[in-house]
């Protein structure tokens, strides 16, 4: 009886109609996409904190937090990660069991009222989208590749099409292992175009500015993901795209950096330090992809209060050690990853709030060009980067040795195309280091490191 009760609810819901697009439809040039994110897109997810079961008023207080002490710092992307559509979803794991899903007439998903009841009478997130754009912020929402699993049995009708349905464009070939709401989409189908158009045409109405979709890296799905820049560059608004999760083989580099403005090179990142030494190792391969508009992207930032409802661990802050979390953050900002923050924004202590509002780290972050590793050899890292206005140099300095005893990391200035003499800055603190000549070097202690702006002499 319980299953049947839930069918039900399930079939009812498919009757929710959603708001249409309006008549303008501006279609973009090959291309253009990369302009929409000339610097790193920064921002929020829910994921590290919420998984599949944030709300509406959570989602709201971080905008408010992010508006009050983030703008002004460039800071813009609010975005709801994975299932916003299920209404009975749990923290530690998906309710694959029966999970009561929330779609219209053409099989497109909608959020769950009892988690998002500004979505009522078919409005979508348009409400929310209005409030976090009242903030001064931009919009995200998280999907899955593929059309549902229920669209397809229920034979759904596709938007846009004369007649074709669901069960004409899927097929159960590489479904995703880890989550099973939806199916492959055949990407030569008559109607595959057609219902990644409707859905992004959906998302557009709905004001959505930013959109992460799941489960097209690994396998790399190129079919799928050249539909999605199709749709993308019809739908009439300029929604930045961001390719996940898993580590996107480099064979498909210059395919990706063609289609999307970010791109996963890794699976999920937490709080441990072996996740992040595993980013200095993959790191080494994307250094000559980093492009206005194209990004490499390291992952959510997994600091401050996460796993408030997550998955992975009980509500915590992180467990990185300051020190860890300086060199998360130097990586991050030198490499130029997109700064997507996992935590819990309106939890923030002192300390996390300072690593999101150096001003001269991030604008090295936004500005920089020329960024490349010096080095990798014996847990020493070298990373190093130019200031686009100025041509002085960044350069970062890492220790990711176990060793308790402090390490010397050093550099000759030569190889940053310094010679004579040069004055130091401490970028973190502000703080001037000293001059110096030929060589720069300096002891970290494990799991350390530091982060410099050297300007030559003349």
């Amino acid at each position: 009886m319980k299953n049947k009760l839930l069918l039900f609810a399930a079939a009812a819901l498919l009757s929710v109609s959603s708001p249409q697009l309006s008549a303008q439809t501006k279609s973009f040039k090959k291309g253009e996409f990369k302009q929409w994110a000339q610097t790193p897109p920064i921002g929020w997810n829910s994921w590290d904190c919420y998984g599949p079961t944030v709300t509406e008023s959570e989602v709201k207080a971080n905008a408010d937090y992010m508006a009050a002490n983030l703008k002004s710092y460039g800071w813009e992307y609010i975005v709801v990660d994975i299932r916003w559509f299920v209404e009975n979803d749990k923290a530690g794991g998906y309710n694959e069991k029966d999970p009561i899903y929330v779609m219209d007439q053409y099989g497109r998903y909608m959020p769950a009222l009892n988690r998002f009841p500004s979505a009522k009478d078919g409005k979508g997130f348009k409400a929310l989208a209005d409030y976090v754009h009242s903030k001064g912020l931009k919009f995200g929402i998280h999907i899955m590749r593929g059309i549902p699993k229920v669209a397809v049995e229920k034979k759904l009708p596709i938007k846009g099409t004369n007649g074709i349905t669901a069960d004409q464009i899927y097929s159960t070939e590489l479904q995703c292992q880890w989550l099973h709401d939806n199916y492959t989409i055949v990407a030569n189908k008559p109607g595959a175009q057609e219902y990644y158009n409707s859905i992004f045409e959906l998302y557009a109405s709905w004001g959505v500015d930013f959109i992460k979709i799941d489960d097209l890296s690994r396998p790399y799905h190129l079919g799928e993901i050249n539909l999605i820049r199709n749709a993308i560059d019809h739908c009439g608004r300029k929604i930045v795209l961001s390719t996940s999760p898993g580590e996107t083989p480099i064979e498909n580099a210059d395919h990706v950096r063609t289609h999307a403005n970010m791109w996963r090179m890794v699976d999920d990142v937490w709080d441990t330090w072996g996740h992040v030494t595993h980013l200095f190792d993959i790191c080494q391969k994307w250094y000559p992809y980093i492009a206005p508009g194209t990004w490499p992207d390291c992952d959510m930032i997994p600091l401050g209060r996460i796993s408030v409802r997550g998955e992975r661990g009980n509500d915590r802050m992180t467990r990185l050690t300051k020190d860890e979390q300086y060199t998360l953050m130097t990586l991050f900002t030198i490499f130029r990853s997109p700064l997507i923050f996992g935590g819990d924004l309106p939890s923030n202590d002192a300390f996390t709030l300072s690593l999101l509002t150096n001003k001269a780290v991030l604008k090295m972050h936004r500005e920089s060009k020329n960024v490349r590793q010096l080095y990798q050899k014996d847990k020493k890292v070298a990373i190093t980067s130019k200031d686009s206005k100025t041509g002085e140099t960044y350069l970062a300095l890492f220790n990711l040795s176990d060793d308790k005893a402090a390490q010397k990391v050093s550099v000759n200035l030569a190889d940053l195309g310094i010679k004579g003499k040069c004055t130091v800055t401490d970028m973190w603190s502000g703080k001037k280091v000293g001059t110096f000549s030929k060589e720069f070097s300096r002891s970290f202690n494990s799991h350390a490191c530091g982060l410099y702006k050297l300007k030559r002499i003349k």
